[in-house]
């Protein structure tokens, strides 16, 4: 029986990446024995954001369907940033990705990845589901965003993305506030009021300020994902999460942590140590 394992943010540390599907390779006897699943931001602040990308795409398009990986915030900013729709930040690590000769093929492949997978009753997300939506709601609502990325204006929306409202989601959105809101939801949020709200202000902290009643977007009272496993990344700041009902992937592989996979099947844990190659404190 093929086992299913999900891996934590990648980018750019292609060598760990490497790494970790030799012991997945190991763990389930053969690499084409596993069906290998990324939580998005392949790319970026890493020292080879090119390699892992290259790397990403050839699986994909040789595993036969086993190996997918889905899109986080920074896979998107590298999308806007080569459509010249949004400039690069001091702190990315793109540029070997926007000098390389199949710049055109790495982003086709990359615009056509999912936002969301619901796999064997796990629903994986890059960062998180709004207490608000369902899994299924949130299966739709990705598919939407999906199939702009995958046509003709997918650069247009691009240019169009960036923004911190609305923060809080209403099935009456249209339009571009309803795309921006569905995926500064499952890229972005880590904090959220009570009222299902988003933060976007505290990024480097696993919880909110003392006495303020901002919550981890897991632990807002009635939140209707509670009813299947969400397996997301994204948050190095929380590090490795396994509950019951809950599985975070970001052990801040970057930041000096270690890269991280989870088989689905049986929770077993498969880990790599990583070198510094980020000072905390730099914009995750």
């Amino acid at each position: 029986m093929m086992k299913t394992y999900v891996i934590g943010d990648l980018q750019g540390c292609a060598h760990e990446a490497g790494l970790l599907l030799e012991k997945i390779a190991a763990d389930a006897h053969a690499i084409d024995e596993a069906r290998i699943l990324f939580v998005g931001d392949l790319i970026n602040r890493g020292p080879e954001s090119l390699a892992a990308l290259r790397h990403m795409k050839t699986l994909s398009e040789t595993s036969g369907g086993r190996v997918e990986a889905l899109l986080g915030n920074h896979d998107l900013h590298l999308l806007a940033v080569a459509a010249g729709v949004q400039k690069a930040s001091r702190s990315d690590t793109l540029d070997d990705i926007l000098a390389a000769p199949d710049l055109d093929e790495l982003v086709a492949w990359l615009r056509r990845r999912p936002l969301a997978m619901f796999v064997d009753a796990h629903l994986l997300v890059h960062a998180g589901v709004p207490p608000q939506w369902t899994a299924t709601q949130t299966m739709q609502l990705a598919a939407e965003v999906e199939t702009v990325l995958r046509g003709d204006g997918w650069a247009d929306f691009l240019a169009q993305m960036y923004g911190n409202e609305p923060d809080r989601w209403d099935d009456a959105l249209t339009g571009i506030p309803r795309l921006r809101c569905i995926v500064n939801a499952l890229t972005r949020m880590r904090l959220c009021w009570p009222d299902g709200r988003m933060d976007f202000l505290h990024k480097e902290s696993d919880k909110g300020p003392e006495g303020s009643d901002l919550l981890p977007w897991f632990d807002v009272p009635g939140r209707r994902t509670a009813d299947v496993t969400v397996v997301f990344g994204h948050w190095s700041a929380l590090g490795l999460v396994l509950r019951p009902n809950l599985v975070g992937l970001d052990s801040g592989c970057v930041w000096g942590g270690k890269l991280t996979a989870v088989c689905l099947d049986d929770r077993g844990l498969l880990q790599v140590d990583c070198p510094e190659y980020r000072e905390h404190g730099g914009k995750k």
